[in-house]
């Protein structure tokens, strides 16, 4: 993302896994994991969706952790339909926010296994924030976020998107009664909105 982005390899449960981290100028707050699009189309930690998370939670103060699914960039294994991608999220949060505060983000397939995590990891410790972007509720069982974490969660999608339908992820929605922020004309990768989509969700973090 920038001169200071931090590049590093983990244990992951198929081999290393690829890690950028970014900090912020002061103590950070907690870590955010961030997830990426999906591994057979193109989706990597360089994402300009994902980078635009990573910088709107910079400059909210969090530490920013990318990383690649299994089989993508440097990342050991092969592409698991969501299910290895989940073991490779948790064990990212393990490594790299074993404790503190910690919020989980991701993007169109990553989206989606973040809302795996967050059901996940919701027992176990406290989730500080959620944001889900692009949601791939058309293409995924996506997971329905804990009552609890309604008011700590951004969920946003593009009026326009044709990769999502957006009315896939209201009827993903409407039984949670969870709300869905939609930008007027966005597609699925909010070309020429990507300033706005760091806006919305920097106003998310500071709420």
């Amino acid at each position: 993302m920038n001169a200071q982005t931090e590049a590093l390899q983990i244990a992951g449960p198929s081999g290393p896994l690829e890690v950028a981290v970014d900090r912020p100028v002061a103590d950070a707050k907690g870590t955010a994991v961030i997830a990426h699009p999906h591994p057979l189309f193109g989706g990597t930690l360089s994402n300009k969706v994902v980078q635009t998370l990573a910088r709107a939670f910079v400059q909210s103060g969090w530490t920013s952790v990318r990383f690649n699914f299994r089989g993508v960039g440097a990342s050991a294994g092969v592409h698991d339909e969501g299910r290895g991608e989940l073991d490779d999220m948790l064990a990212v949060v393990d490594a790299c926010a074993p404790q503190g505060r910690l919020s989980l983000a991701g993007f169109s397939f990553g989206a989606f296994v973040t809302s795996h995590a967050v059901e996940r990891l919701h027992a176990q410790r406290e989730i500080d924030q959620v944001v889900l972007v692009g949601t791939a509720a058309s293409r995924f069982n996506v997971a329905n976020v804990p009552e609890e974490l309604h008011l700590r969660t951004l969920v946003i999608h593009g009026e326009q998107d044709d990769t999502v339908p957006l009315a896939s992820v209201m009827d993903w929605a409407r039984p949670q009664t969870l709300p869905v922020l939609v930008v007027p004309a966005g597609a699925h990768f909010f070309h020429g909105q990507l300033p706005l989509l760091r806006a919305l969700v920097t106003r998310h973090l500071s709420a």
